[in-house]
């Protein structure tokens, strides 16, 4: 069951072209597996998509999607806002707070329908060990990376607002995290502002000094959102889905060894103390989304609205939710 609210139309094919995701990346959407299935179940994930991650090596959706007449089709993206505000997959990867923001201004015809409670200790601002960066103010004039429309995004925003500075004030560099990584570690960046597992990684690879994280600025809840489209025609999809990330949460926290030997191989044969700090930083803790305790989001949106990411006005709570049978009314 879902909210219903007025949202503009998905963009056009040609539109997910002229986004960078190519014909190549579009191809195997519309294919179909090589099983007797009545219908593919398009996911997207990220390299930070830690519970989607497990659930794809587990083959636990293959298993459950099955007896539905579905199976997943899975998708690795580094930069989500294209493929989401377009429509690309079905179910889209778990993404920083403010990345629905971004979604919401374009008028995606996005519906939430899980959170993974916050933890915000898991992004973070960060400078070498050596540099005579100390405070937020330090970064005046300095470059700091960020991948744009991300979590990090709203943290760098946020932070240098408490420190009297906005991004004038600095020379950002707008890098995805794999680049972002590389220039860090070749010091083509003074600061860097990342999320986990490449915050993990970057603090790994080199003495580094974290300026500040999430902690009072953001609570760094992530969210999963689906096709408006999708979830209503295909409810009980969503409802196994929801219901094999919350498994799959609790399996990393209980589990904590099998899990860093599950993780370590796929994420780039990290070291397992990389993962294990990981897992321990993020909660994996999936819930509901309820809309009154979405104000959070509301602030995110003032924030980019004043610094200008975002063209206009939004209201944070007025979007589409999806809620498991269990906690409707």
């Amino acid at each position: 069951m879902t909210d219903d609210r007025p949202r503009g139309a998905a963009p056009s094919r040609r539109t997910i072209l002229r986004a960078g995701l190519g014909a190549a990346a579009l191809a195997p959407l519309g294919m179909r597996t090589a099983r007797a299935v009545e219908r593919t179940v398009r996911l997207s994930y990220q390299r930070s998509s830690t519970l989607l991650t497990v659930l794809k090596a587990k083959g636990t959706l293959d298993e459950r999607l099955k007896p539905l007449g579905f199976a997943p089709s899975w998708h690795l993206f580094t930069s989500v806002i294209e493929p989401m505000n377009a429509g690309a997959v079905d179910l889209h990867a778990d993404v920083a707070d403010a990345v629905p923001i971004f979604t919401q201004a374009a008028d995606a015809p996005l519906t939430f329908y899980a959170r993974e409670v916050g933890a915000p200790s898991a992004e973070a601002i960060i400078v070498p060990e050596g540099s005579p960066i100390r405070t937020v103010a330090d970064l005046k004039g300095r470059t700091v990376g960020v991948s744009r429309g991300s979590g990090c995004h709203f943290i760098l925003a946020a932070a240098l607002k408490k420190a009297g500075l906005g991004f004038s004030d600095i020379k950002p560099a707008y890098l995805q995290a794999p680049e972002g990584l590389a220039a860090f570690g070749q010091g083509s960046l003074d600061a860097w502002v990342i999320w986990d597992p490449f915050l993990a990684i970057a603090q790994a690879k080199r003495p580094v000094r974290v300026l500040a994280d999430a902690t009072g600025l953001s609570s760094y809840h992530r969210y999963y959102l689906v096709n408006d489209r999708f979830v209503a025609e295909n409810p009980r999809v969503v409802g196994v889905v929801y219901d094999a990330l919350r498994e799959a949460g609790r399996w990393v926290k209980a589990e904590p060894d099998a899990a860093v030997a599950l993780l370590a191989p796929i994420w780039g044969d990290l070291a397992p103390e990389v993962v294990a700090t990981v897992n321990r930083r993020r909660t994996y803790d999936v819930t509901p989304v309820v809309r009154t305790e979405l104000g959070e989001q509301q602030a995110i949106a003032d924030t980019f609205r004043e610094a200008k990411l975002i063209p206009r006005d939004i209201d944070a709570t007025a979007v589409r939710i999806w809620q498991p049978p269990a906690e409707r009314g």
